[in-house]
Formats: C-alpha cells, sequence, structure tokens
C-alpha cells in the first residue's frame, strides 16, 4: 500500500517536476552520465556538459574509445576529475560486459558508482525499486519525519536508507525518487524553504515543532586546509612548458604550468613578471592562494622530467584545472 508521503510527493511532482533532457530518454547511458555529472553540479550547469558529453560521445562505446585527455578536456570546469577518470574507466567495462548492466548489484560494479548513483540509474532507467538518497532526500525525510540523527553518521546512513525504501512504491520507483529529489531542490530547499505553500505542511514534524531551520543535522566538517602556491608560465621562443600533476593529490591526470608550492621561488633567466597575487581559490577541504608569474626566457631553463614543451597554441588541447585556466586568462590579458 503506497504511503500517503509517497501519493502526496507524486501528486506535486506530476505539477512541477523539472524538464531535464535526460528525463526524455530510457537510455541507462545517458542517465548515467547526467547522475555522475550532478554528483557536484548545479543542474544549470550540468546541463550543457551533459549535452556536450552526448553530442560528442553518444553512446558508451564511443566513450570507451576515447583518451582519457579528451574525456578530461571536454570535463575541464566541472571539477572533482575523479568523477571523470571513473567515468571513462566504467565505460570500457561497461563494453567489455557488452550491455549496460540492469540489476542494482550490476550497476554498482561499475568504477565510481556508489549506493545513491545505482539506486538513481537502476530505478530511472529500469524501475528497479531501489530508493534513492542524497542531500534532498536526507533534508525532505528528517524534517517532515522529525528524525536528529545525523545525516553523515553511520547510524543515521542506516536509518535513512531504511525509511527511504519504506516510502518507495515499487512499481513507480523512477517517478518517486525524482519526484522526492525535485521536492528537495525546489520546495523543502536548504534555506527558506517555501513552508506556507508546502503540500506536506499538515504533517511535517519539523515545521510544527519549529525546528525547520535545524534540521538535518549533521556532525562537524573535517578541518580545512590552506595551501599556498606559486605558479609560473614558462615561455620559450612560442613554446611553453607544462607537465601533468601526478596521482595522489588534487587534479590528478590534469596539467599544469611550473609550480612551487610554500616556498619562495627560486632565481629564474628571464624575464619574470608577477602578474596576479593573491588568488584564492576554494576546494573541499581545501583553499588555494596563488600568485601567478610569467616568466619569458630566449633559452630553456632546467626543469624536472616530467615537463613538457609544447606550442603554445595548443594549450587548449590539454585539460587544465580551474585555477590554472586563471593563469592562462592573466597571462592572454596581459597580450591584449
Amino acid at each position: 500500500m503506497k504511503h500517503p508521503f509517497a501519493t502526496t510527493l507524486l501528486r506535486w511532482y506530476a505539477t512541477h517536476g523539472r524538464d531535464l533532457p535526460w528525463r526524455h530518454t530510457a537510455d541507462p547511458y545517458a542517465i548515467w552520465l547526467s547522475e555522475v555529472i550532478l554528483q557536484q553540479t548545479r543542474i544549470e550547469q550540468g546541463r550543457d556538459y551533459w549535452r556536450r558529453m552526448m553530442e560528442r560521445f553518444p553512446n558508451v562505446a564511443s566513450l570507451a574509445a576515447a583518451s582519457e585527455d579528451e574525456v578530461l578536456r571536454l570535463w575541464q570546469g566541472l571539477g572533482y576529475y575523479s568523477r571523470a577518470r571513473n567515468l571513462h574507466a566504467a565505460a570500457r567495462q561497461i563494453v567489455e560486459m557488452g550491455e549496460f548492466p540492469h540489476t542494482i548489484a550490476g550497476i554498482k560494479q561499475l568504477k565510481g558508482v556508489g549506493d545513491y548513483t545505482a539506486a538513481a540509474i537502476g530505478s530511472i532507467a529500469f524501475n528497479l525499486p531501489a530508493a534513492v538518497v542524497d542531500g534532498n532526500v536526507y533534508r525532505v525525510l528528517s524534517r517532515h519525519f522529525g528524525i536528529h540523527t545525523p545525516i553523515n553518521s553511520t547510524e543515521g546512513k542506516k536509518e535513512f536508507a531504511l525509511l527511504a525504501q519504506e516510502l518507495l512504491p515499487g512499481h513507480q520507483a523512477a517517478a518517486y525518487n525524482q519526484a522526492i529529489m525535485d521536492f528537495g531542490a525546489l520546495q523543502c530547499t536548504p534555506k527558506a524553504p517555501n513552508c506556507p505553500d508546502c503540500p506536506l505542511a499538515d504533517t511535517c514534524r519539523a515545521l510544527h515543532a519549529h525546528e525547520v531551520d535545524i534540521l538535518p543535522v549533521k556532525l562537524k566538517k573535517l578541518a580545512i586546509r590552506t595551501r599556498r602556491m606559486q605558479y609560473v608560465y614558462v615561455r620559450v621562443n612560442g613554446e611553453i612548458a607544462i607537465r601533468r600533476r601526478p596521482a595522489g593529490d588534487i587534479w590528478q591526470g590534469l596539467w599544469e604550468p611550473l609550480l612551487f608550492e610554500d616556498d619562495q621561488l627560486p632565481p629564474m633567466e628571464g624575464r619574470l613578471t608577477l602578474l596576479r597575487k593573491g588568488v584564492k581559490h576554494v576546494l573541499t577541504h581545501r583553499i588555494l592562494y596563488a600568485d601567478f608569474y610569467l616568466l619569458e626566457a630566449d633559452t630553456r631553463p632546467t626543469l624536472p622530467s616530467d615537463f613538457v614543451w609544447i606550442p603554445e597554441g595548443e594549450l587548449d588541447r590539454y585539460a587544465l584545472p580551474r585555477l590554472v585556466e586563471m593563469l592562462v586568462k592573466e597571462v592572454k590579458c596581459r597580450e591584449k
């Protein structure tokens, strides 16, 4: 029997649900791509990236056949680049399998796919009875049912997962999962939710207990680490020096110019120009402060062995972190 909560959400969704391009297909590849993009991205930005990715890689075979550099280049600007690398690796897994997996267990075997993404793909593409639990779902459930268990605790994750599954109408899994996500994004928002016009207002415990602003409860976040960086854009006779960032740190696999972190710049032959100082760039659990320099020289300086020299005009072919894009923009502005 369908829970009244689910009935109300589905009725709301029929009128207020968002019209998104990936909701006009049952193609699991297209749905999977949208879910990966939207893991850490607003829909307004993610929609354009999804369209570009679908145009360049219309099916999983074309994505699997691409180089990692090409995938990262298309992903540039979205951040959290491990998503792109996992997407690419999973595409090759699917090609090896011969088809997109159509069970929750099978979908979870794909690289980078966790409980939420597997439930979203499985329910939307195959209508599997698996409830999604993301930030929107935590917020809606904690407020409506008055749950104070921290959502990022082990106990909380189990409690909310069980409740979400109990509420799921199995035969309408796709519509319900999309309904509760849209409801959290549009109606039961993190700040200033539209409680006066909420169809669940009569049964919302947080509203009646004046606890809307304190739910959901979340344990304190990890400490923020500050890093200080000096980037030097080295130009010699129309060529520039870049290297691919190694594994084990931010921006793995992306390209960057010469970097000095925390230390003072060493003496360097050529004309060194400070382009911009103290550029602030915020990442998850990190705040970066960067100084941008341009070094113009007549002969190539001695650099670590992982650097390569490329024609400056070919830099657009390489995937760059957002901070390095900002440096390149400063260099171009100086040339005008």
